[in-house]
């Protein structure tokens, strides 16, 4: 992780892997946050990271980052119910960019490609308002989306809720809405779908960008 001219850039490695890199020498990570609402440009704020590895098609369940964050906010009653934490529980959580910096540093630790999540130009939006707030900008957070890759897999399928996603392909289904759970549930979805990728005869990081048609930010 580097800061320059108020950038803060993400250390992904997606630059410095060659394209007939197979699937499963690959190195991912999947994220999922939780928020105090979904107006996270606005008034609402991070109050949880939570991610795992995944790699060879193995999910790295021993290895997950989690972190609470302070929003610096009242988080409402409803939020609480939904994903059980309260003002209590993040009243001494870093804030939001010290948190992004433990996460980064997790990240280049895990000399991680690129970022996995379900939905997860959301969790884009989210990295990216709260870090316009400390007046820096976030680079070079490449992203794959499972949806896209379902897509390339059942293009029939139209939906977005990651619980029903797992259940059709047989996966396991962790606590809902709450950032660790989440990202293990879409981080075995994600290795069934690069599976099932590779099933049909797509065996590289040059197959799989290809199929997904990521952008860089």
């Amino acid at each position: 992780m580097f800061f320059q001219k108020r950038v803060i850039s993400c250390p992904l490695m997606y630059a410095n892997i060659p394209l007939a890199t197979p699937l499963e020498k690959l190195r991912f990570i999947v994220v999922d946050t939780e928020t105090t609402g979904f107006h996270v440009s606005s008034i609402d704020r991070l109050i949880e990271i939570g991610a795992v590895p995944v790699e060879g098609f193995q999910v790295f369940e021993k290895e997950i980052f989690h972190c609470y964050v302070n929003p610096k906010r009242q988080i409402s009653r409803e939020i609480t119910e939904l994903t059980s934490i309260s003002n209590e529980i993040v009243q001494n959580a870093p804030g939001s960019l010290e948190a992004i910096r433990r996460f980064f540093d997790f990240v280049e630790e895990w000399e991680t490609v690129c970022m996995v999540g379900h939905y997860i130009s959301f969790d884009t939006l989210v990295f990216k308002s709260e870090l316009k707030r400390e007046k820096l900008n976030l680079k070079n957070f490449y992203t794959i989306d499972t949806l896209d890759v379902i897509s390339t897999i059942a293009p029939s399928f139209d939906m977005r809720d990651l619980e029903k996603y797992a259940r059709i392909f047989g996966t396991r289904i962790y606590e809902r809405h709450h950032a660790v759970g989440d990202a293990l549930t879409t981080a075995y979805l994600f290795t069934e779908l690069l599976w099932q990728f590779k099933q049909r005869g797509n065996n590289t990081w040059g197959d799989l960008i290809k199929a997904v048609e990521n952008k860089f930010l």
